[in-house]
């Protein structure tokens, strides 16, 4: 697993790729084995996701008639939704890939998108522990949430410029088959696992 440390330096460069500064990618292992590695994003995601859950479960909690309770069924739904979220959009990136004739910077696709991951798991943590905290805030919480989607979109976009070169099309399709098929997924998933709030 990599360190904090080595983590800190796969950031650093996707970030330096947002700026448009080449130097990023000295940073990044963007070979089959850095793909691979790029996975662990996940167990760093851990925590900012299981802060997401418990929000998920009490706002879940709220719409239960009283009396009624949730078990660890509605963890394994969730740990389910999770992987699907993650794991679909890359297997989809994968195909366009390779319909699009660019299946050579596929692993680099996959690390930018597992890493980036990380610290925008955090954001949507910390919006949840503010409405757990202030629910009041709701309103302004969406508005930050909607903000950080549009955040994701431009950082990836602009990194998979730094890869693809400047074919705007096909940038701006790889980035809507990484970000659209989970907004879309987890509506669907949550209705079908029933862990939708009521």
């Amino acid at each position: 697993m990599p360190a904090l440390s080595e983590v800190k330096l796969y950031l650093f460069g996707l970030w330096l790729l947002v700026k448009g500064n080449r130097a990023g990618f000295q940073y990044l292992d963007i070979s089959d084995r850095g793909m691979m590695r790029s996975f662990w994003a996940i167990v760093w995601c851990l925590p900012a996701i299981g802060l997401s859950w418990i929000w998920w479960r009490l706002a879940f909690i709220d719409g239960l008639p009283p009396g009624q309770s949730l078990g660890g069924l509605f963890f394994l739904r969730m740990a389910m939704l999770e992987a699907a979220n993650w794991l679909i959009p890359i297997v989809l990136a994968g195909v366009l890939a390779g319909l699009l004739g660019i299946g050579k910077h596929y692993p680099a696709v996959v690390l930018t998108t597992n890493w980036l991951s990380v610290p925008f798991a955090y954001v949507y943590s910390v919006l949840s522990l503010l409405l757990i905290l202030v629910p009041g805030l709701t309103g302004l919480i969406a508005l930050v949430w909607l903000a950080a989607i549009i955040g994701l979109v431009v950082a990836l976009s602009r990194i998979l410029r730094m890869f693809l070169g400047d074919q705007k099309l096909m940038i701006a399709t790889m980035t809507m088959v990484l970000i659209v098929p989970s907004l879309i997924l987890s509506d669907v998933l949550e209705q079908f696992l029933g862990v939708y709030p009521g």
